[in-house]
């Protein structure tokens, strides 16, 4: 029997949890254990080891897409602002995220902070929490404010459940979510030394299944992915190898990333949804749990337009690594307009690229965009100039 169905299968299944707006999964995983938790965030990074421990489901939340018509979130929020908070207040005003009991909102920029004050204000029955970040990276400094901060949401969670978080509860969901990122790590490493094996409109879709799943079952789901896909060949391209920067936050459309592909890019690395790699190594799963967290975080996290870099030199060493790692020919810089962290880094990213001749293209987007053809032009011209360049070299 082909094994192209299971592929199939797979990513049919991602593209269900992907499309389904009212969040039916999350609901079948409350209804199946009365008393079950689900709590909502924003996935640049929150620490969902502690929601896990709580024996609570973390719902990745990522405002409506191109699919949701924005009526009523326009009312909250001035013109000159990125979309996603917008949406995202109209998934919460037209009851489809009422499955969820609490939301956090990371630390991003002042757009997002605003809509964590927004939420306390609409939903004053939800449990609500902006996730402070640290931006001293010495552990007795911002190591000591980071512990503080998990330790009050690991207080609340436990008001929330009727029971205290304990550090063993911790380290098994640290232990659970090593699992998950090893495994997209796996993935990203397939994608980068077969691109046309695992597409990125595929890899994309896994990575949004796992904003509803439960980390073990989405664990689980890649791996089956990595089996499948490496069953069915696929035609290989003379395709330019491309890094994507810029969309950590508001998330492009699909039919934005299958542009790309088809205008003869493969994106073998990426910042779509980093609240799955941020960490970037395994985080020791028998120690003080918070501590090794923090530790984490301040020293072996990505970099992102969203998080404080100390000294100008840093910036840009985390997107040339991903460069020179994954073997990239290119840059494109794909930002939401309005999205301030990302367009005032963009320049300093630049500039380092042109110092190392990497060649880059860039344009802005929005989660609702719908005309693909200039995207798609302008991916493909950079890619035929890359290979012109290429050559010529």
């Amino acid at each position: 029997m082909s094994e192209v169905p299971q592929v199939q299968q797979i990513v049919e299944r991602c593209q269900q949890l992907f499309e389904d707006l009212d969040f039916k999964s999350v609901k079948e995983w409350k209804a199946a254990v009365p008393g079950r938790k689900a709590i909502g965030y924003m996935p640049v990074y929150v620490p969902r080891e502690l929601i896990h421990a709580a024996g609570m489901l973390p719902v990745g939340i990522l405002g409506g897409g191109d699919a949701l018509e924005v009526i009523q979130g326009d009312a909250y929020y001035q013109s000159y602002i990125c979309r996603i908070p917008r949406s995202t207040i109209e998934l919460g005003l037209t009851g489809r995220l009422d499955c969820v009991d609490g939301m956090l909102f990371p630390s991003i920029c002042d757009v997002i902070r605003n809509l964590s004050g927004m939420w306390q204000i609409l939903f004053k029955d939800k449990y609500v929490k902006y996730i402070d970040v640290p931006q001293n990276y010495v552990d007795s400094i911002g190591g000591n404010f980071y512990i503080h901060e998990m330790q009050a949401l690991r207080d609340d969670l436990g008001k929330l459940r009727g029971q205290p978080i304990t550090d063993d509860e911790l380290n098994a969901s640290i232990a659970v979510y090593n699992d998950n990122r090893l495994a997209i790590d796996e993935l990203y490493k397939y994608r980068a030394a077969k691109p046309w094996q695992a597409p990125t409109s595929e890899v994309y879709l896994l990575l949004r299944a796992g904003m509803v799943l439960p980390p073990e079952e989405h664990t689980v789901l890649v791996q089956q992915y990595l089996q499948a896909a490496e069953q069915v060949q696929r035609p290989r391209r003379d395709n330019a190898r491309v890094v994507i920067n810029g969309s950590f936050c508001e998330q492009p459309p699909l039919a934005l990333i299958k542009s790309i592909e088809m205008s003869g890019c493969y994106i073998v690395d990426d910042d779509f949804m980093l609240v799955t790699r941020w960490l970037l190594d395994e985080v020791p799963a028998n120690g003080n749990p918070l501590q090794e967290l923090s530790k984490a975080f301040l020293h072996r996290s990505a970099s992102t337009a969203a998080k404080y870099d100390t000294t100008r030199e840093e910036k840009g060493v985390f997107l040339m690594k991903q460069v020179k790692t994954r073997g990239a020919e290119g840059v494109v810089f794909a930002a939401p307009s309005f999205c301030d962290p990302a367009l005032l880094e963009r320049p300093m990213l630049q500039d380092v690229l042109a110092r190392h001749n990497i060649p880059y293209t860039a344009f802005k987007y929005a989660e609702n965009t719908g005309q693909m053809a200039p995207i798609r032009e302008q991916s493909g011209t950079f890619a035929d100039s890359i290979k012109l360049w290429s050559v010529a070299a």
